[in-house]
């Protein structure tokens, strides 16, 4: 609940008191109440300290491509299988020797000697929900929308633990959250869960636009235009602005109504905690960093003028200025497209939109990272919930498995130019290696420097580890 200060509520002091604490438990940033988080942190015990932590990575940009995607046509090709399970694309080699991938990812098969490669993610979670691999917990009911009582993902126990600049979120969340685009089914996975929504990230918003319609609903995607955004005024709610004047911008008004406050005495009586929520909300740097007008139009083109480019673009700005954990999901928009879940028209969903926008991305992400001397303490993580039958169906579509996947790792503490894991000749199982999300996550929490067995409590008080009993893949660490 958020009013923010007007001309006329006001005590002796400035300031209308209560007026000022509702802003300061405003839910700004998607979920994360502010003064709750804070005083979590300042109860933080010294062991959980972030300044105590050693770890090769910084910060974590996940892009995940929701859905499932289709790992034997994309970076585990079997061009001897039967064709019913080879499928339509050829292998290319890549700057790796002896390993080959998609013939249409040509420039990510250039930068695979920066990349670790993960060909062996298993489990049995049959759900487009990014739980599993945002919590390392494969229990839940995969028919439920996110539970209170799911696991916090590896944003909220960053945010658990203060990790960050202390005017900054923990964790934002990218275009929006999973599930948004679908009537707004909220999928599990970014969220405090048993830890609260004070640790839920920050969630962007988005309202893309679409060039045509479908030809056929769903599996024939269509790109989304546009650019996430925070939450202003308008989006929040119980709103009472006192009517500020109309054709001032809103970042004006929010901030003439805090630097009103910010000179008023009832600041100084503010407790600690008070304080830092409102140097949290005052702060400019969240904003900035979602103002791509400051990139230039090369490096808006380099990403691509959409939703997912603008949304990467701005999840390098985010960690660039700090933030440690920033994820951000192909979100699957109404009848435009069913991003990875590709049941039918497989081939064509991939070879017409999937693999050229992941083509673009990933080389522009890792590219630029790397120009600004970030990308040996950012981990990118590029992967999804599961992968695709080895069999094509009738619809020349495959289906869902969670029985084998990849995840495609690059900087932040992982070994370059590495392979981990094989699977059968169908691409079905791991032969070698397998990894489960618990494992992975691990290895996510160890490179961040984390403790990937360090217990938090439940709904009940009952202590959990956040990996859920993984431990870091030592085969990928560099």
């Amino acid at each position: 609940m958020l009013s923010v200060l007007g001309r006329g509520a006001r005590l002796c002091d400035g300031v209308n008191r209560r007026e000022f604490l509702r802003v300061g438990g405003l839910s700004l940033f998607g979920g994360m109440t502010l003064p709750r988080l804070l005083h979590a942190t300042e109860r933080a015990a010294p062991n959980r300290n972030p300044a105590n932590r050693r770890g090769r990575a910084k910060a974590v940009i996940l892009f995940n491509l929701l859905g499932g995607p289709s790992h034997m046509d994309m970076f585990d090709l079997k061009p001897n299988a039967p064709s019913e399970v080879r499928g339509e694309f050829r292998p290319i080699s890549t700057s790796v020797p002896g390993t080959q991938i998609c013939e249409h990812l040509p420039n990510i098969a250039r930068l695979m000697h920066k990349a670790c490669l993960i060909r062996s993610i298993t489990h049995s979670y049959n759900s487009h929900d990014p739980l599993p691999i945002m919590t390392g917990w494969t229990g839940g009911n995969a028919a439920l929308q996110a539970q209170p009582s799911d696991p916090p993902d590896i944003g909220a126990i960053c945010q658990y633990l203060g990790m960050g600049p202390r005017d900054l979120p923990g964790a934002v969340c990218l275009p929006c959250y999973p599930g948004w685009g679908e009537n707004s089914y909220k999928r599990g996975g970014p969220y405090g869960g048993y830890l609260g929504s004070q640790y839920d990230p920050t969630f962007g918003l988005c309202n893309p636009r679409f060039a045509r319609e479908p030809r056929t609903n769903h599996y024939d995607p269509v790109m989304p235009i546009g650019e996430p955004y925070l939450p202003g005024l308008d989006q929040l709610p119980d709103m009472t602005v006192n009517r500020f004047d109309g054709r001032q911008t809103l970042v004006q008004q929010v901030d003439r109504a805090f630097e009103q406050t910010r000179r008023s005495p009832a600041l100084d009586r503010l407790g600690r905690i008070q304080q830092r929520a409102f140097a949290m909300l005052t702060s400019s740097r969240t904003r900035d960093a979602f103002d791509l007008s400051k990139e230039s139009a090369r490096m808006r083109d380099r990403y691509g003028r959409n939703l997912y480019g603008s949304s990467l673009l701005i999840a390098r700005r985010l960690v660039e200025a700090g933030v440690p954990f920033v994820s951000v999901h192909q979100e699957i928009f109404r009848h435009y497209g069913h991003a990875y879940d590709m049941h039918e028209n497989n081939f064509g969903m991939l070879k017409d939109h999937n693999l050229p926008l992941l083509d673009q991305l990933y080389p522009a992400l890792i590219e630029d990272l790397e120009s600004r001397g970030m990308l040996d303490d950012t981990l990118v993580i590029v992967m999804g919930e599961m992968g695709r039958t080895p069999r094509i169906n009738a619809k020349a579509g495959r289906d869902h498995w969670p029985q084998c996947g990849f995840s495609l790792l690059t900087g932040g503490g992982v070994r370059a130019g590495h392979v981990y894991g094989a699977t059968d000749r169908q691409a079905a199982y791991p032969t070698s290696f397998p990894v489960s999300p618990a494992n992975l996550v691990a290895t996510f929490y160890h490179l961040l420097g984390i403790d990937p067995h360090l217990m938090v409590p439940d709904r009940l008080g009952r202590p959990i580890p956040i990996a859920h009993g993984g431990d870091p893949v030592q085969g990928v660490l560099a």
